[in-house]
C-alpha cells in the first residue's frame, strides 16, 4: 500500500478504504473560485460490486493499493457472460466480469490487446485501445445538396452501436471509432 492524495488518483486505480479494496471508476478534481479544491472518487468495492462516491480535499491521502497492469489478448465471452482474456506470454487465461469492462465491452474484438489491472491475480480494470475499426452497416443515403461541411447523419456499426459519421461515408465502410465515447475519428485506410 502507499499513500497517494486525492488529486493523483487516476481510473483503475485500486484504493483501500474501512480494509475493503476498490476500483476507481472516475476521479475528478474540482477547483472552485473561493472555498476548498476537492476531488469526487466514484469507485466499486471489489468484494460485491457495490458502487459508492467519496469526495476529498484534493490534498487528502488516500491509500493506494499496488495493482500489475499486464497486456491480455480479447478471446470471447463465455456462456456466463464474462470475458475471457489470455496472457500471451504465459498464456494463463483470465475471467473478467462485465461490470469490471463496463460499457465499452462492445467494442471488443477478437485478439486485441487490453490492458488488465490485476490485485492477487484478480482482473480489477480493464483499458481497451482508444481506437477501433468498425464497418458502418447502415445509413442514411446523402441528400441532394448536402455538403460535406454540413452536419453528421446517423449511422448503425458492425457491433450494434449507434453513432454519427460525416455525410460521405456509406454502408459498408470502415470507420474508426473512439472507444470513449463512440465517436466518429475517421476512415479506416484499409
Amino acid at each position: 500500500m502507499a499513500k497517494v492524495i486525492a488529486s493523483n488518483v487516476r481510473k483503475g486505480n485500486i484504493l483501500e478504504m474501512d480494509g475493503k479494496l476498490y476500483a476507481v471508476l472516475s476521479a475528478e478534481s474540482f477547483f472552485p473560485g473561493k472555498g476548498t479544491p476537492t476531488t469526487q472518487i466514484d469507485m466499486r468495492r471489489l468484494s460485491d460490486g457495490v458502487k459508492t462516491s467519496v469526495r476529498y480535499r484534493t490534498t487528502e491521502q488516500v491509500e493506494r493499493a499496488f495493482v500489475e497492469t499486464i497486456d491480455f489478448t480479447y478471446l470471447y465471452q463465455d456462456g456466463d457472460g464474462n470475458y475471457v482474456f489470455m496472457n500471451p506470454t504465459s498464456f494463463e487465461q483470465v475471467m473478467v466480469p462485465p461490470d469490471v469492462i463496463g460499457d465499452p465491452a462492445v467494442y471488443l474484438q477478437e485478439n486485441m490487446t487490453v490492458k488488465l489491472a490485476l490485485f492477487e491475480g484478480n482482473a480489477v480494470s480493464a483499458e481497451l485501445p482508444q481506437r477501433v475499426t468498425l464497418e458502418v452497416t447502415e445509413t442514411e443515403p446523402v441528400t441532394k445538396g448536402q455538403t460535406a461541411s454540413s452536419s453528421y447523419k446517423p449511422a448503425m456499426l458492425s457491433n450494434g452501436v449507434r453513432t454519427t459519421v460525416p455525410p460521405h461515408i456509406t454502408a459498408g465502410t470502415r470507420i474508426i471509432v473512439m472507444t470513449e465515447d463512440g465517436s466518429y475519428a475517421e476512415r479506416a485506410k484499409d
